[in-house]
């Protein structure tokens, strides 16, 4: 059933880091529902995020990947678009940024806290049954070893490549021309448009305009955001977003995570 009654370019905001499961799942429907809604003619993706869980990333780069492949999609990246921000901002058709945005940090990291220190002064002692000699590999109560940095660091060179190879297909550039520039660092939206990774400087208002072009469509917009629950109710928009982002870090802050994030 569409979701609107005549033609219209629908506007997603993506706002925020990108690793809750919930958010992540509603994000990839509210893009799979725009892919079959006839009277959905384009798409803009409103983007101001800092990156966050590869997964997280991927899931939502393919979702766009799709919705793409049925109509047009223009990204506008309004303050950040790094990392895995960026990744969801390549599926697109187009990519417009306001020149002092922050556009990049193509790279991947992995962050854990190591606790044996302060365990020690604590007097607290942990004990480990495993099978298999890297079953804990991740683990914050010891230093890891030699083999399982040498490990991680393969993990991550995997994901790195794959990100690499996501931002050459989607913009169009040669492999090593992206990897040139994949050290991890953020550019300006200027910057960035001369290095390939945009298409034009702009604002929320150019986005829509090359929307309604490319899906030769009047320019009438809707907002489409994920369903409201019982906290979107008790909470302002702000305050939401900040229950979001802590509920994630205090999901992620005890365990290993690699991330297609800016630090």
């Amino acid at each position: 059933m569409p979701l609107f009654s005549s033609p219209r370019i629908a506007v997603v905001e993506l706002f925020g880091a990108l690793g809750s499961a919930v958010r992540t799942v509603e994000y990839v429907r509210i893009l799979q529902e725009l892919r079959d809604d006839k009277s959905v003619r384009s798409v803009v993706l409103d983007i101001d995020s800092p990156g966050g869980t590869v997964a997280a990333s991927d899931y939502l780069h393919r979702a766009v990947a799709a919705l793409t492949q049925e109509k047009p999609v223009v990204a506008f990246i309004r303050s950040t678009g790094a990392s895995g921000g960026y990744m969801v901002a390549v599926a697109a058709n187009r990519i417009i940024a306001l020149p002092t945005a922050i556009v990049g940090s193509i790279g991947v990291i992995s962050v854990r806290p190591l606790l044996y220190d302060l365990l020690h002064r604590l007097g607290i002692k942990v004990s480990t049954t495993k099978s298999g000699r890297l079953k804990d590999m991740w683990s914050m109560f010891r230093e890891p070893t030699r083999e399982e940095k040498e490990k991680e660091q393969a993990l991550l060179d995997e994901f790195y490549e794959h990100f690499i190879a996501i931002v050459a297909s989607g913009r169009n550039l040669p492999l090593d021309r992206v990897r040139n520039v994949a050290t991890g660092e953020v550019f300006s939206a200027t910057r960035a448009q001369d290095l390939g990774l945009v298409d034009e400087l702009g604002d929320l208002d150019s986005a829509i305009d090359r929307a309604a072009e490319l899906g030769k469509t009047p320019r009438k917009i809707r907002y489409v955001r994920p369903r409201r629950g019982m906290r979107s109710w008790l909470a302002s928009r702000v305050a939401a977003a900040f229950v979001d982002e802590l509920s994630v870090r205090l999901e992620q802050s005890l365990r290993r995570r690699i991330e297609y994030r800016r630090r």
